[in-house]
């Protein structure tokens, strides 16, 4: 078996996003299982005792008493342990989970983390560091990152490669989707395609999802279970420069 096409994952994500998202035709449903199936060769194993962190806008203010419980001044601190997680019941969707099931976002680094939360001067952000509880079996996204993969030719118009070359493309494009930063002006809609491959990894038995971070220079890991993962410290950082770049695109 393989991919169809190089353009398999766009004509999933056009098909589930606009026509039939709940029930799938064997279109839909094949590729799928060929994701799954591709992603033996994918899979990697995170440690126990392998650290992340995780980013969240803001901070606290906590009162400094004196021996005698006199206040003499109030320092910044990062939000509490609790506040570090995401909300068990209230969950806000993203590229890896639906609305009310909450999976945990985290970073291969803490720059990435504060990044992946677009700040601005002056923010301040409270950073966690993570540590792995038990070996976790995940999927490596972001192999070919890197790629563009587009087969047209002026001669032969859109064609089709070997099926390696399919199913590196289609891996490329799977990787971008979950990389592509969230926009609040999105339609719920533009969440399903990713939310369906992360649910389809988590049904398999995967503990989560790598994939390259478009607005930092490590990667992002979405794990399905957050008791995967404790908290061993925080910090507050202070958002001081940005640095933004521009490219004309047509």
């Amino acid at each position: 078996m393989s991919f169809n096409s190089w353009q398999s994952y766009w004509k999933f994500s056009r098909k589930i996003t606009s026509d039939t998202r709940y029930i799938y035709d064997d279109e839909t449903s094949n590729f799928i299982n060929e994701v799954l199936r591709t992603s033996d060769s994918r899979k990697k194993t995170l440690k126990t005792g392998h650290k992340l962190w995780r980013s969240q806008i803001g901070s606290e203010i906590r009162t400094i008493c004196n021996d005698d419980g006199i206040e003499i001044g109030e320092e910044t601190v990062p939000y509490p342990k609790n506040r570090m997680y995401p909300l068990e019941c209230s969950a806000n969707e993203g590229r890896v989970n639906p609305k009310g099931i909450p999976y945990i976002y985290l970073a291969t680094d803490w720059e990435t983390s504060m990044s992946e939360c677009r700040p601005w001067i002056g923010m301040n952000l409270s950073v966690g560091q993570f540590i792995v509880t038990k070996n976790l079996n995940v999927v490596d996204c972001s192999e070919n990152h890197s790629t563009n993969p587009l087969y047209f030719d002026l001669k032969k118009g859109i064609y089709e490669p070997n099926s390696e070359e399919r199913e590196k493309a289609v891996w490329a494009h799977i990787d971008k989707a979950f990389s592509m930063p969230i926009n609040t002006n999105e339609t719920q809609a533009h969440y399903v395609p990713t939310q369906v491959i992360a649910e389809a990894f988590k049904t398999h038995g995967y503990d989560g999802i790598i994939y390259k971070s478009m607005l930092g220079k490590g990667f992002n890991i979405a794990l399905f279970n957050m008791k995967s993962v404790d908290m061993e410290k925080r910090s507050v950082f202070e958002v001081k420069t940005l640095d933004i770049t521009y490219s004309q695109t047509s």
